[in-house]
């Protein structure tokens, strides 16, 4: 009853998204005049007391206060809003993503109503904790189109996405985290839901595929750390680089990394995934590793972490017997357009 109920309520949340989904980005403007013109317009349709909820300095130390446990926010929540300003909410979030990404936000977010009906507890408790309404948009700074230096926040979740704008230009898209529970939903034949399924498949087989030579070095462990690394802290911990490089690997893994990378970069604009591929292509392909901790099959808790001289990618599924996703897109150089050797 409860998973029938969920499929009834988890379409009515997708389907209430989904009308959302015809607003477009001028596709004349950069990324980050396309979310400064976003921006503007949702905060010109907030009241002032909403405005007052969803505004900071530049400098706020609540910017790089990131996370994505269910946990109490600052900002202002999707579910405040209605009409004209939930609407100029939705060409916010969506300046700051792809279809396909826009896509997987909104999947991330209909699981609250999962955990809602299927987790314990008193009704009022569940619900303040399980909301697919809880998701809060922050505004960083003097927003503009084309002046200063300004950023921006949707939250809640699973989902944490982080942008950081300098006189249009969009300097920074990280920490860009997305995770699912539980990852994949089961109710009959042909009737399933997998989120975040591409990102655990295609890894795992560069691993199936590894010589026994190979393997050495991609598997570094039957035992899987309990979570991603600097987990809501304001830069990626990087340390040694481990793993299987891509030099190393068979021109089919190779093939497979670069499909599993597309995975991740396809969340972001168009222009920002170019971006990011066209930085890892000169930085080389060579050098970046890919290392696997925990069991080798689904349904056994593991982690894997990718590094390149640009970017790490960790991915961890250890919890609620491995349908219990995180994974996170990390830039070497420093989150929140802040140089790593400065924090």
């Amino acid at each position: 009853m409860k998973m029938r109920a969920f499929l009834a309520a988890g379409v009515s949340v997708i389907a209430c998204v989904a009308l959302l989904l015809n607003v477009q980005a001028d596709p004349q403007q950069s990324s980050g005049e396309a979310m400064g013109a976003a921006a503007i317009a949702f905060r010109d349709a907030l009241t002032e007391d909403q405005r007052a909820m969803c505004t900071f300095g530049f400098d706020d130390p609540e910017r790089l206060n990131w996370h994505f446990i269910p946990r109490p926010r600052k900002g202002i929540p999707l579910k405040a809003l209605e009409g004209e300003p939930l609407n100029k909410a939705t060409s916010l979030i969506k300046s700051g993503l792809s279809e396909s990404g826009y896509d997987q936000a909104m999947n991330v977010m209909s699981l609250e109503e999962v955990l809602y009906l299927l987790e314990p507890g008193d009704r009022a408790y569940r619900r303040d904790r399980r909301d697919p309404g809880k998701y809060y948009i922050s505004l960083f700074g003097d927003v503009s189109v084309k002046g200063t230096k300004w950023g921006w926040r949707i939250e809640g979740h699973h989902l944490s996405l982080n942008y950081t704008i300098e006189n249009g230009v969009l300097v920074s898209t990280t920490p860009e985290f997305f995770g699912a529970n539980p990852g994949l939903i089961e109710a009959g034949p042909g009737r399933s839901i997998r989120i975040l399924a591409p990102e655990e498949d295609t890894a795992r087989q560069i691993l199936k595929l590894c010589t026994p030579e190979q393997k050495k070095k991609m598997y570094i462990s039957e035992k899987a750390p309990n979570d991603i690394r600097a987990a809501n802290i304001a830069q990626p911990e990087l340390g040694d680089l481990v793993g299987l490089r891509q030099d190393e690997m068979s021109v089919d893994q190779q093939n497979l990394l670069r499909e599993l990378l597309g995975e991740y970069m396809k969340n972001m604009p168009e222009r920002i995934g170019e971006q990011r591929k066209r930085g890892i292509d000169a930085a080389g392909w060579g050098s970046i590793q890919i290392s696997w901790w925990g069991g080798e099959e689904r349904n056994q808790p593991h982690y894997y972490r990718i590094q390149g001289p640009t970017f790490q990618v960790e991915y961890n599924n250890v919890q609620n017997e491995a349908n219990h996703v995180h994974s996170v897109w990390r830039t070497t150089a420093g989150d929140f357009g802040i140089p790593l050797a400065s924090k």
